[in-house]
């Protein structure tokens, strides 16, 4: 037995490689478990930082809406629906609230400005004169009303267009006159050979009948197209009403 012994130790000698030897196991599982221990400890997350919240952001006011810009005007024309627009009386009040009045017989500006939205024109296109001021307006305004039976059919304006202008301004201004019997010639505008319609002229978005037409009526229209809608007027106005 003792010589058996001795030859297996001889042959495990032969086969193991010459000067290495098998590390202890158990060193190695020491060496791990510290390696693993000291990488725990460096993953640890810092302590969270906390910030003061972001402060709100304050929004500039809101612009005021801006008020409809209104014009009237009259051309050859009594002023009547002018008047009429006046007997809407203490609710005119609250329409001048609403809007901007931009030119007219009722304020003092001698320019018809640019930008105006709705423009409310009395009166008939009799001279060289309106139709040029008819032409601006109509250049200037979103919207144009014809105010009054003047502005939608001539009227009495337009009793005339049957007659020669000279035989109308004989007629005013001679044979009706009792001092200084001559029709005028200075700083007198140029009539045209017939009076006529606005619409003849230039397009008109809204007619408003009557004469002059009813305070009603035109408190109904213009409260309409400030809210942005085309008045329907049946039966709330009409010719000669």
């Amino acid at each position: 037995m003792n010589g058996e012994e001795t030859e297996i130790s001889a042959v495990v000698e032969e086969t193991s490689p010459p000067g290495k030897s098998e590390p202890a196991a158990p060193k190695k599982k020491a060496r791990a478990a510290t390696a693993l221990a000291e990488s725990e400890v460096v993953a640890e997350e810092p302590p969270a930082v906390t910030q003061d919240p972001t402060p709100p952001v304050k929004l500039a006011p809101a612009a005021p809406k801006k008020k409809p810009r209104v014009a009237t005007t009259w051309l050859d024309g009594c002023s009547g629906c002018h008047m009429s627009l006046l007997d809407i009386d203490e609710k005119l009040a609250d329409i001048a609230g609403m809007i901007e009045l931009v030119y007219g017989p009722l304020v003092d500006f001698k320019e018809f400005p640019e930008g105006v939205d709705v423009t409310l024109v009395e009166g008939a296109v009799s001279s060289e004169e309106d139709a040029k001021k008819i032409r601006l307006i109509r250049n200037r305004s979103y919207l144009v009303v014809s105010f009054g039976d003047c502005a939608v059919t001539a009227n009495v304006p337009g009793m005339r267009n049957q007659f020669k202008i000279d035989e109308a301004l004989n007629r005013a201004y001679v044979e009706n006159a009792d001092l200084h019997a001559t029709p005028p010639v200075e700083e007198v505008p140029q009539l045209l050979k017939r009076a006529r319609p606005v619409h003849e002229i230039v397009n008109v978005d809204v007619f408003l009948p009557g004469c002059p037409p009813p305070p009603e009526a035109i408190l109904y229209a213009l409260s309409e197209l400030l809210e942005g809608r085309i008045p329907n007027l049946t039966g709330k106005t009409r010719f000669g009403a």
